[in-house]
């Protein structure tokens, strides 16, 4: 029987890394980001700072984030986090105290807006040109309005 088990890498506090990063799972950074960044979940914390060319399924931002964003599925800024540069994401959210300075697109499949379609006319009782149907509607409504 196979194990379930999800991959987990943090980069700490006080470590700096240059390049390019690549990562399966969840990727936790404390420390500093200069370069390239993929993967599936990226959290940076709050002691954590990115600037990079980031894409990545799920982005959180403690801390410092400076570059690119590509979020596949959403991007989450944390009380705590500023995020600059240019951001492409599905889902957008922000906390109160969240400082999000970027140029920001949407990834989600906009569903053309319905135009409202013609009013229909109110309709009206028909008139006939009849003098028998004519002289028949009016009792009709004479009868009615003495009930």
């Amino acid at each position: 029987m196979a194990k379930n088990k999800e991959n987990f890498s943090i980069l700490d506090e006080g470590l700096m890394v240059e390049g390019t990063i690549s990562c399966k799972g969840k990727m936790v950074i404390k420390g500093t980001v200069k370069g390239t960044l993929t993967g599936e979940s990226v959290v940076i914390g709050e002691q954590g700072a990115v600037y990079a060319d980031m894409k990545a399924g799920s982005v959180t931002v403690g801390g410092i984030f400076e570059g690119k964003i590509r979020a596949l599925e959403e991007l989450i800024i944390l009380s705590t986090g500023n995020c600059e540069g240019k951001v492409v994401c599905k889902d957008l959210v922000i906390e109160p105290g969240g400082v999000l300075n970027a140029e920001v697109s949407s990834l989600a499949i906009q569903q053309p807006q319905r135009q409202p379609g013609p009013l229909s006319p109110i309709k009206e009782e028909k008139k006939s040109s009849n003098p028998l149907q004519k002289k028949k509607n009016e009792k009709e409504l004479k009868n009615k309005a003495k009930a």
